[in-house]
């Protein structure tokens, strides 16, 4: 036992910040929002990680087209897939792990929480400004697995997306029940998908109503980050495995992701004062 615990504070020692990203509903971009925010840290200097913990739909590796690579072993456990050669960003993701793409998941509950304890005990990270877990939808034993193996390591908090839709908003509000439960801060709530804003004219269009996200920060006393336009180039970065942060800095989606982002810098700042 001992063995063990040594083994998983040696691979998260070198990990500053952990941050979680959750929502109550699936589709609403939770691993969009974790990709752009690596691209988005990766842009102010920072090495960051994604643990992509959504067992039975990890689409990270094909976020960053390294769907293709294969994990390998060192002395301390699974190296993580690295995004670029500066190694600036590494991924960990069952993705990586199946014999076929296609493959379906298929496991009850005990299975996938030793899975993901065993991510986060023999990925060998190395030093990381900011590690990134990507979770699946809901608040199940995967998400109490997950918050349960990294308290020993004080996360700094989640991040919850949502989108403007009152649905969604009502399954982001029991996600912050469930923070609330399992002693997890709350940096704050992202609304996704906040109206299309025309490429032609720039008019802003609110296809799925407006400002859900940001009346329940309101309402639950919690910062709200920001809203995220839906935007074509940020759609078609994500399918071809593209730097939208760097690619598209003109783009309606940009000024909201990098907002985000330094957001979370800053109160990592505040944090260490």
């Amino acid at each position: 036992m001992e063995e063990g615990s040594a083994k998983e504070k040696s691979n998260l020692a070198g990990v500053r910040h952990i941050l979680l990203v959750l929502s109550g509903k699936g589709g609403v971009g939770k691993s969009t929002i974790s990709t752009e925010l690596a691209l988005s840290l990766r842009h102010s200097g920072k090495k960051v990680g994604i643990l992509d913990v959504d067992l039975c739909g990890p689409s990270i590796p094909r976020m960053f087209r390294v769907q293709d690579n294969d994990v390998h072993q060192c002395d301390s456990g699974w190296v993580p897939v690295f995004v670029d050669q500066d190694k600036s960003i590494s991924l960990m993701s069952i993705g990586f792990l199946l014999e076929k793409p296609d493959d379906a998941v298929v496991w009850r509950g005990p299975k996938k929480n030793a899975l993901i304890k065993q991510f986060i005990a023999d990925v060998a990270w190395g030093d990381l400004d900011f590690l990134i877990v990507d979770t699946p939808p809901g608040t199940s034993d995967e998400h109490i697995s997950t918050v349960e193996a990294l308290r020993p390591y004080k996360p700094l908090g989640a991040v919850l997306v949502t989108t403007p839709q009152a649905v969604s908003v009502g399954d982001v509000r029991r996600e912050l029940t469930f923070c609330k439960k399992t002693g997890l801060r709350v940096l704050g709530i992202v609304e996704n998908m906040s109206g299309f804003v025309c490429p032609h004219c720039s008019e802003c269009t609110n296809i799925f109503s407006k400002g859900g996200g940001e009346e329940l920060a309101k309402h639950a006393g919690v910062p709200f980050l920001g809203c995220v336009p839906l935007d074509p180039q940020l759609s078609q970065s994500l399918e071809e495995g593209r730097d939208f942060i760097q690619e598209f800095p003109k783009s309606s989606a940009f000024p909201a992701l990098a907002h985000i982002a330094q957001q979370i810098l800053d109160g990592t700042l505040q944090q260490s004062y």
